[in-house]
């Protein structure tokens, strides 16, 4: 049963793209997280819906498409948040609605595509995941993978505090675009496996799940890389096995798991509390101890 499914070039190409989905989207979605921008892979893939559109009605690979119509989108969505002021909120908004209706409109200007090729965007589909698509997906989550893991100091510098990160030097705009970018890309790799209007899930959740029981920024990055790997193929294996849709059942998987890690973190927060007071006592009994001996008089000393 296990080598049967293993076998099946389908199963392949599904599991290889749950992989790099469940690697790059919270690689990437911590960084989001941090910086208080969780929706902005939502956004995201409003606007790569046009550019799937666009690879139907130019009888090109929409996921190229898709990537390339996202990254200029990411970017006009940085530079409205640096520069916008009480109008960027508006801009934002046309931009992500107009993704939305552009990527419909094209789509059935094309002649080629159909409500069944958007809805496989839009929430996800394994069955139709090709050998171009997984060549697609292959590259681009390399190029995340490289630039969240090479360049990881940089970008939790400006995540925390970005006049911090400019006063020492570094090229906050440069890698604000950047991030961008990278989660413009993370959004179409994604999208073949979760769905467009699914994907800021699988980003943000299992961010969000590792942090209830994590304190540090690298632990909470493993953490949330190996939820979203297990989720991805968890529900990867599950749609092999019954007929429903991938997207939803990672996301439902997802969400399953912070469910489980919040529950977990009050008697882990409990239990490190307990350990430290113990800690806090047993350092100041010492002290007690201590210190007065090395305060008493000579007189004392010789009694």
């Amino acid at each position: 049963m296990i080598m049967e499914f293993l076998q099946d070039p389908f199963m392949q190409r599904a599991l290889l793209a749950a992989v790099l989905v469940g690697v790059t989207a919270p690689a990437v979605g911590i960084h989001l997280v941090q910086r208080r921008q969780a929706l902005m892979g939502d956004g995201i893939g409003h606007v790569a819906l046009t550019g799937v559109g666009l690879g139907f009605l130019l009888s090109t690979n929409p996921v190229w498409m898709a990537a390339l119509v996202a990254v200029v989108g990411s970017v006009a969505m940085e530079l409205i948040r640096a520069y916008g002021r009480t109008r960027g909120d508006i801009a934002l908004a046309m931009l992500f609605y107009g993704g939305m209706a552009g990527g419909v409109m094209l789509m059935n200007l094309s002649g080629t595509g159909s409500n069944a090729n958007l809805t496989s965007y839009l929430f996800g589909s394994l069955s139709t995941v090709s050998d171009e698509d997984v060549v697609a997906i292959c590259l681009l989550a390399g190029f995340v993978l490289l630039v969240t893991v090479g360049l990881r100091r940089q970008l939790f510098a400006i995540s925390q505090d970005e006049e911090f990160a400019r006063v020492t030097g570094l090229p906050v705009r440069a890698l604000n675009l950047l991030v961008a970018v990278t989660a413009a890309l993370t959004v179409t790799v994604a999208m073949r496996v979760v769905g467009l209007l699914l994907v800021s899930a699988l980003m943000v959740v299992p961010v969000a799940a590792a942090q209830q029981v994590t304190r540090s920024f690298a632990v909470t990055f493993v953490v949330a890389v190996a939820i979203g790997v297990a989720v991805t193929l968890a529900g990867t294996v599950t749609t092999y096995y019954r007929d429903v849709p991938p997207g939803a059942t990672i996301v439902l998987l997802a969400i399953a798991v912070f469910l489980l890690f919040t529950a977990l973190a009050t008697p882990l927060a409990r239990r490190r509390s307990r350990v430290v007071e113990a800690l806090a006592g047993a350092a100041g009994t010492e002290c007690d101890v201590d210190v007065p001996a090395t305060r008493r008089p000579a007189g004392d000393a010789a009694v």
